[in-house]
């Protein structure tokens, strides 16, 4: 058995437990590398299908490739799609005209999220975050609990033993699954080679630059880089210094953003 073997092993039974333990799931959707990863999973997981909705949390800033590779894959993989825009607060004038990159990912991407939650009462979600994308995301649990404020208590999570995981949720409350938190985004890069998984084309080099994370057009950075093909990235990949969101400028606006925003229930 390889290594991408195991993490998929572990992956599949992650949604499994999941899929088991909850009676609503829902799983958000950034059409980015990772949550197509967890698409295909899914699809192993269950037979062929992905037996709930994927959501998308669109702030109305997303890159018009994005767009269309949403609609072209919800097509493809048959999924029931769910987009949320928090239409209140771009009725307020909250964007990045105006405001700072972290005010507008809490309003946009944290609080639609709660709306749909409240609206949809889903009891879990499955994300597509990993360990190594940053050391606030490194503190995680594969059963994360937030309480019925979003909130999460990174100073007291959990203990999982002997594939033991938090399934119990109180009204409002919800439960993070992260099938893919023991991959590293080389492990990402090699599982979709392997299985040829479809992913925007922004990905790789154009006129010298690509897209190394996808978030919101205004505050996504390209990377200076010549990668047309996927061995080229991984290549690219085993000798840079940079970090793989260090293109996304909410999580650098101010000294710790990432873990505030995740505190608050960001993804």
């Amino acid at each position: 058995m390889t290594h991408l073997d195991r993490l998929e092993n572990q992956s599949i039974f992650l949604f499994r437990e999941a899929h088991h333990a909850f009676k609503n799931i829902a799983m958000p959707w950034s059409m980015g590398k990772d949550s197509n990863v967890l698409i295909w999973l899914a699809k192993k997981a269950f037979g062929g299908h992905v037996p709930f909705p994927v959501l998308h949390i669109d702030t109305t800033y997303e890159f018009p490739e994005m767009l269309e590779f949403r609609e072209w894959a919800t097509k493809h993989y048959g999924l029931k799609l769910i987009v949320k825009i928090n239409e209140e607060a771009r009725a307020r004038g909250i964007g990045y005209e105006t405001h700072d990159p972290v005010t507008v990912t809490h309003e946009l991407k944290t609080v639609a999220l709660q709306q749909v939650l409240s609206e949809y009462k889903f009891d879990a979600l499955i994300t597509g975050i990993r360990r190594d994308e940053d050391s606030t995301r490194a503190k995680e649990r594969y059963f994360s609990p937030r309480n019925a404020q979003f909130e999460w208590e990174y100073k007291d999570q959990p203990p999982e033993f002997w594939g033991q995981f938090t399934t119990a949720v109180a009204p409002g409350e919800h439960v993070r699954v992260q099938p893919l938190l023991d991959w590293t985004e080389v492990d990402i890069w090699r599982y979709i080679q392997r299985n040829e998984i479809p992913i925007p084309q922004m990905y790789f080099a154009r006129n010298g630059k690509r897209y190394r994370s996808l978030g919101c057009m205004p505050i996504t950075k390209s990377v200076e880089s010549n990668a047309t093909t996927i061995e080229d990235i991984i290549a690219e990949l085993q000798v840079t210094k940079t970090s793989e969101r260090a293109g996304r400028a909410q999580d650098h606006h101010e000294r710790n953003a990432m873990q505030k925003l995740r505190a608050k229930g960001f993804m």
